[in-house]
């Protein structure tokens, strides 16, 4: 057995892979874009938590196509695709599914039989996540980290991939829950939705009182999806990149290794999860222009998403008026000096 010729055909496939990866993210772009206007870093950034198999958490107020753009994702790709809108009355069950009993009418005999959720497809919109009780939220906690739903002693996998995109209106609004920490760590990044420019608020006002819209087609299948989430595994990612990444969430808990901005402001930081996330988000950002290798941009670029829901600001930080936004920016430009 020759390891050379073995070891070349998987090395042609995924230099051709690397090139389909980059292809999607541009036509990813283009069909989304038939129906948003602008958004163009939230997008790119939930290609890259779709490349990095990551979940994704939209922040923003009513208004500002949250649910939009995730529905318009799930349309440029080849998946099954469940809403869930979360309401104060919503239970768990209704999320996962329910066992129900069936008689059988030949013997009469009575047997349960589980009824799956809408949880059981690839794309899952959890439409306004915070606005049921953390009870509910926590029925999303074992999908989102085992792709799998328990009930009544048996497991259930969740059909890969799979995926949960949630969006969430600002805390400070009425009838919303925070989100526990744990429920928020499961996510690998946070998205911010910001209002529109001028210019971009006319371009919407133009497009939706128009005729019709204009369709948008699917770009990849699910299976070509798996693929690519392979590739980005299998991206190499060197030492002293891994090394930065971890740096850069250790500098974001109190203690010895505390960049000064935590020091002053952070009460907690982000665990080993947003280590990982980082490295993954960098290898998934670099697959998405086609690049090899990540680099150390690419890790500052997925930074602030993937540590902004993880940190715990003290009470001077709120005195000051800071959010963790601010100490992110702060610690990325001490990190310059890192490398």
């Amino acid at each position: 057995m020759n390891p050379k010729t073995d070891q070349a055909p998987a090395v042609d496939r995924d230099e051709e892979l690397l090139e389909r990866a980059a292809e999607t993210a541009t036509a990813m772009r283009m069909e989304v874009a038939k129906r948003i206007v602008g958004q163009r870093e939230v997008i790119d950034e939930m290609l890259t938590a779709l490349l990095a198999n990551g979940h994704a958490l939209l922040v923003g107020v009513p208004g500002l196509a949250k649910t939009l753009l995730v529905h318009t994702v799930a349309q440029a790709l080849d998946l099954a695709f469940s809403r869930i809108q979360f309401t104060p009355d919503l239970m768990p069950t209704d999320i996962t599914g329910t066992e129900v009993i069936e008689e059988d009418r030949t013997t009469g005999r009575r047997v349960f039989r589980f009824v799956k959720g809408p949880i059981f497809a690839n794309i899952v919109l959890a439409d306004e996540i915070n606005r049921t009780p953390p009870k509910t939220q926590a029925a999303l906690l074992e999908a989102m980290q085992e792709r799998a739903v328990t009930a009544a002693g048996e497991t259930y996998r969740l059909p890969p991939p799979f995926f949960v995109l949630a969006t969430q209106n600002p805390i400070e609004q009425e009838g919303t829950y925070p989100l526990p920490e744990a429920q928020l760590d499961r996510f690998m990044l946070e998205l911010p939705i910001h209002y529109p420019t001028r210019e971009e608020e006319e371009e919407v006002a133009m497009r939706t009182t128009g005729e019709g819209e204009q369709e948008v087609r699917a770009v990849i299948s699910a299976q070509e999806l798996i693929e690519l989430q392979g590739l980005v595994r299998r991206i190499p990612a060197p030492p002293s990149l891994v090394s930065f990444a971890v740096r850069m969430a250790r500098a974001t808990r109190p203690g010895e290794e505390a960049a000064s901005v935590t020091s002053r402001y952070v009460a907690w930081g982000a665990g080993p999860r947003a280590s990982q996330y980082l490295v993954l988000g960098a290898k998934a950002r670099a697959a998405s222009r086609g690049a090899a290798l990540p680099s150390y941009d690419d890790v500052r670029s997925v930074a602030p998403a993937v540590l902004a829901h993880r940190l715990v600001l003290n009470f001077e930080a709120e005195a000051d008026g800071r959010t963790t936004r601010d100490v992110i920016h702060e610690l990325l430009e001490e990190s310059r000096g890192w490398t």
